[in-house]
């Protein structure tokens, strides 16, 4: 099915939070509807197994929380089939796959034009798309003593992050925060070391609502601040560092008890990271992706009430055709779960948003037809 450039993706907020039921799909493995239980559980009783052997995907950490609970219950219910996937950041994700090392990778940002250019030499035959598949709030989670209600705006957090405010109780958090008590205290903005999708997400909205003097890019430029590897590495240093700040998917955050900041966009009111609000600023995106490419493009600049406007949307990176004969099998299996209302049901708790309807049908007809 072609794609029509830049078609607008409607009522995705809605669709969030619809997806549930399932998929009817060939039943195979157990009839255990629990994914193992607890937070996120999965159900597994309408997976249909595929393929065998081991299937190797690295990439995003922002979805890592998602592909824990996915990759137990598709083991649980395909015994032959061993997955895993390694949270080493979006860059190094694209990277290795290009380099045809993995069956698929996981990127916060979609590809640019020249690694699909270079995927054609791995996609034989075809080459690399992008298969939104995880959507969410970027949390902006802080630790600052006495402070749990904190608020902030685009302009406000470029200057944060590029060190030009250096305390918290610098006059422009002040004004922002009428009658909180900000401490004298010394800010320890923390980004990530490594080339990361939602460094990326996360300068496109300084860039598009704040001012940042820097290009937006998967590895970060701003001056100063620490660095620390992967979503889980700069939220444990914000979990254990006073005066911290950084930027992190927001399930970390709901994970290790962070606060996170609500932004003031320009609405009547500032705006909590939450799932419900990231889906409508969501909502505003344009799908601009052709063909068997489904790349989204986000509005980061959105003023609609209650809608939060740091979000990102996290694409399984696959080849349209020439995928390789040992795995494409377990991959297309893989990838038609965790697209399928049962494998999407299982994200609200996690702290994601479930794929709308619209797109999720049109990432199912997709994954059946890679070749």
């Amino acid at each position: 099915m072609k794609l029509q450039r830049k078609n607008r993706v409607r009522a995705l907020a809605v669709g969030a939070l619809a997806v549930s039921g399932a998929l009817a799909l060939t039943a195979c493995g157990s009839d255990d509807t629990s994914g193992g239980g607890g937070a996120g559980a999965a159900k597994t009783s309408n997976i249909k197994c595929e393929g065998k052997g081991k299937l190797l995907a690295s990439g995003s950490s922002a979805q890592k929380n998602a592909m824990d609970v996915w990759v137990q219950a598709y083991s649980g219910a395909c015994k032959d089939t061993e997955i895993n996937y390694q949270p080493t950041g979006s860059g190094a994700g694209v990277t290795t796959f290009l380099q045809g090392q993995t069956a698929f990778a996981g990127s916060d940002s979609p590809l640019k034009p020249d690694e699909v250019t270079k995927s054609k030499q791995v996609c034989q035959g075809g080459q690399a798309i992008d298969l939104p598949m995880v959507g969410g709030p970027v949390a902006v989670g802080y630790n600052v003593p006495g402070v749990d209600n904190l608020v902030l705006d685009a302009p406000t957090l470029s200057k944060i992050f590029n060190s030009e405010i250096k305390k918290w109780n610098d006059p422009a958090i002040k004004k922002l925060n009428p009658g909180a008590k900000l401490p004298d205290l010394k800010i320890q903005p923390f980004h990530r070391s490594d080339d990361s999708g939602t460094t990326d997400n996360f300068t496109k909205y300084l860039k598009a609502a704040g001012g940042w003097k820097h290009e937006p890019a998967k590895k970060w430029e701003g001056e100063g601040g620490q660095a620390a590897s992967g979503s889980a590495g700069v939220s444990s240093q914000v979990k254990q560092t006073s005066g911290a700040i950084s930027y992190f998917e927001l399930s970390y955050a709901t994970a290790s008890k962070i606060p996170t900041a609500k932004l003031d966009t320009g609405a009547k009111a500032p705006v909590d990271a939450t799932v419900d609000n990231a889906s409508k600023a969501i909502s505003e995106a344009t799908q601009v992706g052709e063909g068997s490419d489904l790349a989204l493009k986000l509005n980061y600049t959105t003023k609609a009430e209650g809608a939060y406007p740091i979000t990102l949307v996290t694409n399984e990176i696959a080849c349209d055709k020439g995928n390789k004969p040992a795995t494409l099998a377990a991959t297309k299996s893989f990838l038609t779960y965790i697209s399928s209302k049962d494998g999407q049901s299982a994200l609200k708790e996690l702290g994601y948003a479930p794929l709308p309807t619209e797109i999720a049908d049109k990432v199912r007809a997709t994954v059946a037809k890679i070749s």
